[in-house]
């Protein structure tokens, strides 16, 4: 089947098509003339550019047709519709359908959670079996400690009463070293006859 051919009166008819946008829009939302698309045989849409804020992309379509060669053209209809670079709303989905959906992510949530719970128990274990290994260790190197300190202390033998008595280590303190050092015996009286 051949393509129909743009109507030459239709394509004219472009003060026709805006004062069709008029009646549904004010004036300043409808732009320059964008160009048409052949619906059929005397049917053509028009197409303007839209300036209503907060729809880029989008633009006014009016389509006309004729009857026949001899006949006006006629407005069929005035609308908004989305071009190439339109921002349009997603595709209607039933709400079962959005439900199931829901509900499969929510499953799917609930088992990679699980799943990481499984995961952290067994690095919880393993963190528990090292931590048992390190006092193991730490338990067999204080033992090696005791068993050092049992040997020979380098200390053994000294007398420290016997140091600090020296009066030349504490000259300070010597008369009180000597009384330390004197057995614990009674000093006599600093007078005679007086007790």
């Amino acid at each position: 089947m051949p393509e129909a051919v743009a109507d030459a009166r239709l394509l004219a008819a472009v003060d026709q098509a805006r004062a069709a946008l008029l009646e549904i829009t004010p004036a300043d939302t409808v732009g320059e003339p964008l160009g048409h698309i052949v619906e059929g045989e005397h049917v053509l849409s028009l197409l303007f550019d839209c300036n209503l804020p907060g729809y880029p992309g989008w633009r006014w379509t009016v389509s006309l047709s004729r009857v026949d060669e001899d006949s006006e053209p006629s407005v069929l209809e005035a609308e908004l519709t989305p071009g190439d670079d339109a921002l349009i709303a997603p595709e209607w989905v039933p709400w079962s359908d959005r439900l199931a959906d829901y509900r499969t992510a929510q499953e799917l949530a609930a088992a990679v959670a699980a799943a990481e719970t499984l995961d952290l128990d067994d690095e919880d274990e393993d963190d528990l079996d090292e931590d048992e290994d390190e006092s193991d260790e730490d338990d067999l190197d204080d033992e090696e400690d005791d068993e050092e300190d049992r040997g020979e202390d380098v200390l053994d033998g000294i007398d420290f009463g016997e140091g600090l008595a020296a009066p030349h280590l504490n000259p300070d303190e010597s008369g009180e070293a000597e009384a330390e050092a004197d057995d614990g015996a009674p000093e006599p009286p600093a007078e005679p006859g007086r007790h």
